[in-house]
């Protein structure tokens, strides 16, 4: 009994045994083939690296105003008789825009150019008079100063019947009518609002050292938030202090408003641009990828396989390193790249999620991002 039984635990062990070998083997077999087994190359698209120009700028916010704008307002009391003008009409200088009812200066100024009228003849005879001897001098210097007083009374009213015509300063696009005919006003109370906006003037901050940076008749790109109006223009003006609250300076920009399409009041977005620097390595912002290690980008370089031995074959494939890079400024879709890479470098700007660094790739610029560009 005792003889079976060791006999049976015995072919156990062995059956045991030769199930965990199997699965040891067959296991270090698999091991093997997956750790010489290599990934498929990676097909990535590549940008090359050109040192060119580079425009730095000044980036600020600024606000739109029409070089010539301003709310009208009345100048006298009155009833409003006329109104000559609708929403949006182009007006020109001079043209008359409101009528306030001035019958009763018109009246005024008609008994008052009668009285100069017997002033004047009555200065006539008197000097006829004087001429003959048969008046004193005194008469004469009455007549005169009557005749004068006469000539000043017309001015005066003259000059208070023009302020019941309301006419434009300047040619420009009037708003809407803020008054209504028949209705009472009085002096100071705004009718519309007049503005020329086939130029712009657009005021705008800088910092102390930016400012330092910028001289007038610098060119200018002002960008709208809506709509995507693009205009340029040049500084026409530097403030020549620095605001003590915000310690920012003030900087003003002529820009020419072709179409009407920049609107006064409107907030625009302004770049100076500096002088062209030479030789800048720049790239799209998207090729750079952000981490808490820094910025990097992946470089395609041809390189060595790995496990030749020395003596062996010189096979060499494309692989994908990751280099860590230094940025600088920013420009449009472009970033200025100060250390990592040198011209010629081929940056990966597609399929880098798919990478790491190491990695086997073929170059493929089919799958180049619009307005990217490959090797």
């Amino acid at each position: 009994m005792i003889k079976r039984l060791l006999i049976a635990i015995v072919a156990l062990v062995i059956v045991a045994g030769g199930i965990i070998g199997y699965n040891l083997f067959v296991g270090k077999m698999i091991a093997g083939i997956f750790a010489n087994m290599k990934a498929p190359p990676v097909a990535v698209s590549v940008t090359k690296v050109v040192a060119a120009d580079w425009q730095p700028g000044l980036e600020a916010i600024g606000t739109a105003a029409a070089v010539q704008g301003t709310d009208l307002a009345t100048e006298a009391a009155g009833i409003v008789r006329e109104i000559r003008f609708a929403a949006n009409d182009r007006i020109e200088k001079g043209q008359a825009l409101v009528q306030i009812d001035d019958r009763q200066e018109r009246a005024d100024l008609d008994a008052a150019r009668a009285a100069e009228t017997l002033a004047e003849t009555a200065l006539t005879r008197a000097k006829e008079l004087r001429l003959k001897g048969v008046s004193a001098s005194s008469a004469l210097d009455e007549a005169e100063a009557a005749a004068i007083e006469a000539r000043a009374t017309v001015a005066k009213l003259e000059a208070t019947l023009s302020t019941k015509q309301l006419t434009a300063p300047f040619a420009g696009t009037i708003g809407i009518p803020q008054i209504e005919i028949g209705s009472y006003v009085t002096p100071g109370t705004g009718f519309a609002t007049l503005q020329d906006r086939s130029r712009m003037r657009v005021d705008f901050t800088l910092t102390e050292s930016e400012a330092a940076l910028v001289t007038p008749g610098m060119s200018v790109t002002v960008t709208s938030e809506v709509g995507d109006v693009s205009a340029e223009g040049k500084i026409t003006g530097i403030e020549p202090k620095i605001d003590p609250n915000s310690r920012l300076v003030t900087l003003r920009a002529d820009v020419p408003n072709e179409g009407d399409k920049l609107t006064p009041g409107q907030f625009l977005r302004v770049r100076v641009a500096l002088p062209v620097e030479k030789d800048v390595i720049a790239l799209p912002q998207t090729v750079v990828s952000s981490s808490l290690y820094g910025d990097s980008v992946f470089v395609v370089r041809e390189e060595k396989a790995e496990g030749e031995k020395a003596g062996g074959s010189d096979t060499t494939s494309l692989q994908a390193r990751q280099v860590f890079i230094k940025v600088g400024r920013h420009f449009d879709d472009k970033v200025e790249i100060r250390t990592g890479l040198q011209s010629g470098d081929l940056v990966v700007n597609a399929g880098q999620n798919k990478l790491s660094s190491g990695a086997t790739v073929t170059i493929d610029n089919s799958q180049s991002l619009p307005g990217m560009g490959g090797n």
